[in-house]
């Protein structure tokens, strides 16, 4: 006799998460229907991540939680971390490598990390050892500096065609040292040297802060009573297993926007679009092509840091709902870069504020300073490691304690006449102390698009730079939109035609930069212009609607908004695919004269293998690199993947067998 199954038992259900740099949202999802059943946006909570997160789950109201299937979680904390220096310390063995080539041209700062050390050994472009690796050199070392950082990375010279000395380096650290050790060669089997080390580097220097996102994650999720895998989103857009992404979390670099990427894709159904995100910090910048979101094969980029990391191609700006609005040197209005809490936010959470812009709004006569309007709060107490000596920081922490304070008010306070002798960057890096100001979300509460704070205290920091600029309050509003129109379509412009990013032609001489200003505001009288994109924009984001209407106008495309759009991000956490590559290089063995093949390696991540025919050495790597794939993907959480095979000549009887194993995420059975 067939029973009546519970509703929400028969369902797949799914939970996506994106914990950004403003927000975390979440979605509930039927796997199998593709279909939305709630969302929810609460603020993240850089202190604890699993406060926001806890909220969010909470919100979407779980009936059944054991019905959950399978978790995902897309972030920006490692791009965040790696753009902010706040990854953990990290001593760099380089084996091999020329210290003087490396001065010469200026690549130390590259390596992500103050602390690296030179040691003899690497091999050449051939797979033979340059010189005897010097243990007890790299032993020594360890023994200096173990006490002294939170993990090693170690990156030999053509390790990718040769590993042993990197395996032999890892295993005597490792009898010595308890401390996480990261090997170049098993992040990248490119042979560019420095983007090697660097991306050693910066993995090394994420694993503590990935691993504690994801226990973070896991605690929030056990507390609600779902029990279920936990996936976690690649920068390239596909989904790897928590172990997985917790053992390579460099991996994660361009996760969130990646995420967002899929996920537009997902809710609006468009194989070929421009994906814009607009978050509280930044807007981000994606396209889709024929349904994949478009991937950068030579390796992400953070900050200056140049990685080994292939991720989404995408282009951020720091442009968003909390984007300081302030007066430049020349007293221009500037928008961003800097993310601020919104005045309505701060307000909101300390009324005071509010009492104390009212007189200086009221104030016509002298005209009060927009300074006034950066206030500066106490975000948390500095822990042991982070008390300082400085009588000065420890007097700005004294006074914050008593509540958020105008800058003028603190340099009166402490004696000082301008804020750049303050001189506490460390507290504003180390997030103790917060900065609050005029944002376009303030600009919403005025008008009442997005009013859940404190609306007075938006209108009297409108009031107060409307009075020291003499411009009405009207032509600042839509100077300001007007502003941030123009900032977003030059940005789409250096995207679509430069994919490195880099300042171009495009806009730097007066007839292009007349050709711009004339297609975004028309002026002249008999000439017209105009620019269109081709393809739709997709708004991503909760101010999408807001902030993209006049971009799609000016670009004479369509914008689209599908449902969900605004955590259209955390959907993408859980629409990708798990996908896994797996590489073995293929090159001869040379006699010592160089003149002779006398046999064929075969390079893996684990070691090599030599062989005497090359057919030998190519069926081996043929049956290794697919076993490889194969096994990786599963291990990774993916369902029944399924595995293509590429070969490729790069000449000279050299080969790389390459391996790519896709399947669905593994759902709880």
């Amino acid at each position: 006799m067939a029973t009546k199954q519970n509703k929400s038992t028969s369902k797949a259900l799914v939970l996506g998460i994106d914990t950004g740099g403003t927000y975390t949202d979440g979605v509930l999802l039927e796997y199998h229907e593709r279909k939305v059943l709630a969302s929810y946006k609460s603020l993240t909570t850089k202190q604890d991540f699993s406060v926001g997160i806890k909220n969010v789950i909470k919100a979407i109201n779980i009936q059944d939680p054991a019905a959950i299937q399978m978790v995902s979680v897309s972030t920006t904390l490692a791009t965040n971390a790696i753009a902010e220096g706040k990854g953990k310390q990290v001593a760099l063995f380089l084996i091999g490598y020329d210290p003087e080539l490396v001065a010469s041209f200026k690549m130390q700062k590259a390596f992500a990390t103050p602390h690296f050390f030179y040691f003899t050994g690497g091999h050449d472009l051939y797979g033979q050892e340059k010189n005897d690796l010097d243990l007890p050199a790299i032993l020594e070392k360890t023994a200096e500096i173990k006490g002294q950082v939170d993990a090693i990375a170690i990156s030999s010279y053509f390790s990718p065609l040769n590993s042993e000395h990197e395996i032999q380096a890892y295993n005597a650290i490792s009898q010595v040292c308890d401390l996480p050790i990261v090997l170049g060669h098993q992040l990248s089997t490119k042979l560019g040297s420095v983007e090697r080390a660097t991306t050693a580097a910066l993995n090394a220097s994420l694993i503590g802060i990935l691993k504690d996102f994801i226990i973070a994650v896991r605690h929030s999720t056990e507390e609600r009573g779902i029990d279920a895998p936990l996936m976690v989103v690649r920068g390239d857009g596909t989904l790897m297993s928590d172990e997985f992404a917790a053992r390579s979390p460099v991996e994660t670099i361009h996760s969130g926007p990646a995420a967002s990427a899929i996920g537009g894709r997902f809710l609006s159904h468009q194989d070929d679009a421009l994906i814009i995100d607009i978050g509280g910090t930044t807007t981000d910048f994606a396209l889709i092509q024929n349904g994949d979101v478009e991937i950068s094969e030579e390796g992400a980029t953070v900050s200056t840091y140049k990685t080994a990391v292939k991720a989404a191609q995408l282009l951020s700006i720091g442009l968003g709902g909390d984007s300081h609005i302030a007066l430049d040197r020349e007293k221009n209005i500037a928008i961003g870069p800097a993310r601020v809490v919104p005045l309505s936010y701060l307000a909101y959470q300390y009324p005071q504020v509010e009492k104390g812009l009212k007189p200086l709004a009221e104030s016509s006569f002298p005209p009060i300073s927009p300074l006034w309007l950066e206030h500066w709060f106490l975000l948390r107490e500095p822990d042991e490691e982070q008390k300082t000596k400085r009588a000065r920081e420890n007097d700005l922490i004294k006074i914050l304690r008593e509540g958020p304070k105008p800058v003028p008010e603190l340099l009166k306070e402490l004696g000082l006449l301008h804020q750049s002798q303050l001189g506490v960057d460390e507290l504003l890096r180390q997030e103790i102390i917060g900065v609050a100001g005029f944002t376009p979300t303030d600009l919403l509460h005025i008008d009442g698009r997005h009013s859940p704070w404190n609306p007075q205290a938006a209108i009297y920091g409108l009031d107060i730079l409307s009075n020291y600029l003499s411009w009405d309050k009207a032509g600042i509003t839509e100077f300001i939109w007007s502003h941030t129109t123009e900032i977003i379509i030059r940005a789409i412009l250096v995207f679509l035609n430069d994919p490195k990013h880099q300042p171009t032609a495009l806009l730097s001489n007066s007839f292009s930069h007349w050709f711009f200003n004339n297609s975004i505001n028309p002026a002249h009288p008999q000439l017209e212009t105009s620019i269109r994109l081709r393809q739709p924009i997709i708004g991503i984001g909760a101010p999408a609607k807001i902030f993209l209407k006049d971009v799609a106008d000016k670009l004479h495309t369509n914008l689209i908004l599908p449902e969900h759009y605004q955590a259209a991000n955390a959907v993408g956490a859980i629409a990708g695919s798990v996908m896994v590559e797996e590489e073995i290089l293929i090159y001869p063995h040379l006699s010592k004269a160089g003149l002779d093949v006398i046999g064929y390696y075969v390079q893996a991540s684990n070691g090599r293998q030599e062989f005497d025919e090359l057919d030998d050495a190519l069926n081996h790597a043929r049956t290794q690199t697919e076993e490889r794939a194969l096994n990786a993907a599963l291990r990774s959480g993916a369902d029944n993947p399924q595995v293509t095979m590429e070969e490729i000549s790069d000449g000279l009887d050299t080969y790389r067998i390459q391996a790519k194993a896709i399947g669905n995420p593994r759902l709880k059975r």
